[in-house]
């Protein structure tokens, strides 16, 4: 079934907080860095930032700094599934850069994460989980650009995975490239932390869909982009740091289990993938672990800065 995000609107233990100046820094043309001397931007959309955490006490106050250090101003929505470690006691540390808490169980991260679109308010709704972050200041300003193209209904970019400690020893980079409607076939996929979507787009076409497991997040964008055809644009940067440890790669099992579901999002979306094509996503992931594409990653990111 794919989740409900108007439901989630009803939610009455929200706290609301209006943010401080400090937090979330007024949008400026200047601040984009993207438009020719003496234009002017003509939209600045609403930015929703979801945050989805559970015991991240290690890694919380990083994703939530790199937020409050946009310089696009954005409504942070922190999701939490009733963390027993110190994680809650961090993120009311930043209850002024945040727009909305919400601590409670859940059904899993994609649950979380339904709730959270369906608070949000923003026209453009983005989803950093508790171990990412956005590499410099300037993410959402490059997302909010891309938006000025009203064809486009979401955008993505490329991210880095950093080793779980170490968040200077970039250890993997996903080159997303650009998608045409024959790329799911061939094992492509845009990272999930670098994916930006209008938030009409999910309300026209629902959020994660529960049933299919670790694969949500791929069968979303098979629904959103191959079988409904948004419009899309690929912004040729890192747009987010992933840290290593997910859990469908954690073992053999889970391995097998993400390649079952994968099958399954095709299924439920009435598409049928090639003989090749659930073989070819771990296939295409090797060249991410290469020396050369980290040595690019790592010069792409310093540029960013």
């Amino acid at each position: 079934m794919i989740g409900d995000i108007s439901a989630c609107k009803s939610i009455s233990h929200i706290e609301s907080r209006s943010g401080s100046t400090a937090c979330r820094p007024k949008f400026t043309v200047e601040t984009l860095g993207l438009q020719p001397e003496g234009t002017l931007t003509t939209y600045s959309p609403k930015i929703s930032v979801i945050t989805v955490t559970k015991n991240a006490s290690r890694t919380i106050r990083d994703c939530l700094e790199s937020v409050k250090d946009q310089d696009y101003g954005a409504e942070h929505i922190v999701i939490d599934g009733a963390s027993s470690d110190d994680t809650l006691n961090i993120v009311q540390e930043y209850e002024r850069c945040l727009a909305k808490i919400i601590s409670e169980p859940d059904n899993g991260l994609y649950d979380a994460m339904n709730k959270g679109i369906g608070l949000a308010t923003g026209e453009i709704v983005a989803i950093l989980n508790s171990d990412d972050l956005y590499p410099h200041p300037r993410v959402l300003s490059r997302v909010a650009e891309a938006f000025n193209d009203e064809s486009i209904d979401s955008c993505y970019g490329d991210i880095v995975y950093v080793a779980k400690n170490d968040t200077s020893r970039v250890v993997r980079y996903w080159k997303s490239g650009r998608y045409k409607p024959s790329s799911f076939y061939y094992g492509w996929m845009p990272p999930h932390s670098a994916f930006f979507v209008r938030r009409s787009i999910y309300d026209l076409l629902g959020g994660f869909n529960l049933e299919i497991g670790l694969a949500a997040d791929y069968e979303l964008m098979l629904r959103f982009l191959l079988k409904n055809r948004i419009g899309t644009a690929y912004i040729p940067e890192i747009l987010a740091v992933m840290r290593t440890g997910g859990v469908a790669n954690a073992s053999l099992v889970n391995r097998m289990e993400a390649h079952r579901l994968a099958k399954l999002a095709w299924q439920v979306n009435g598409l049928r993938p090639k003989f090749w094509t659930l073989p070819a996503k771990p296939i295409r992931k090797l060249g991410q672990y290469l020396p050369r594409s980290i040595d690019i990653a790592i010069k792409k990111s310093d540029l960013a800065r």
